[in-house]
């Protein structure tokens, strides 16, 4: 089963504040859902929280939540306590590809563990405050290809750039 990691990270490596998104980038977004679609998406608890409910758990998708509270209840989604057990979970359910969704430091169990195959990373050109981070240069060293560009407009509020990035082969 192939692990990616899907985010949108400022050049300051910022991902969001008080569990919400710094940024409308609404064709982000469309390429979000539709490269998940269909897949299991692994998140933490508080950023399963920071989506909106009515769109809770994600459509189309098989949502895995992991958090330390053993008596968390997430309605149609799997609730489990630490990475292994949600990547374990994903692959008894027969996933190709999973997608951890966030946040921060999930991303970053996920990388520092040498867990992660690919990265798809939207990089945003602002640089805005916030409290959750993806892992500095995390895809330094992997092989980079560029799916798409979008400029700002009244739409975007600002430029950015999707990459698919492959873990160098050993």
């Amino acid at each position: 089963m192939r692990i990616s990691t899907i985010a949108a990270v400022a050049t300051n490596g910022v991902i969001g504040k008080d569990n919400d998104l710094v940024w409308s980038l609404p064709t982000d977004m469309r390429f979000f859902m539709d490269t998940t679609a269909g897949h299991v998406v692994i998140t933490g608890r508080k950023n399963y929280e920071s989506i909106p409910e009515k769109y809770r758990p994600l459509k189309g998708r098989t949502n895995i939540v992991i958090t330390r509270n053993k008596d968390y209840k997430a309605e149609g989604a799997i609730v489990v306590h630490d990475l292994r057990d949600a990547l374990d979970k994903a692959h008894a359910l027969g996933e190709t590809e999973c997608f951890i969704i966030g946040g921060g430091q999930i991303y970053k169990q996920a990388l520092v563990g040498n867990m992660v195959d690919t990265q798809y990373i939207t990089h945003v050109e602002a640089a805005p405050e916030g409290d959750a981070f993806y892992p500095n240069d995390a895809w330094k060293g992997w092989g980079a290809e560029e799916l798409r560009t979008h400029n700002a407009d009244d739409k975007h509020d600002h430029a950015y750039v999707i990459k698919r990035y492959e873990r160098p082969s050993e």
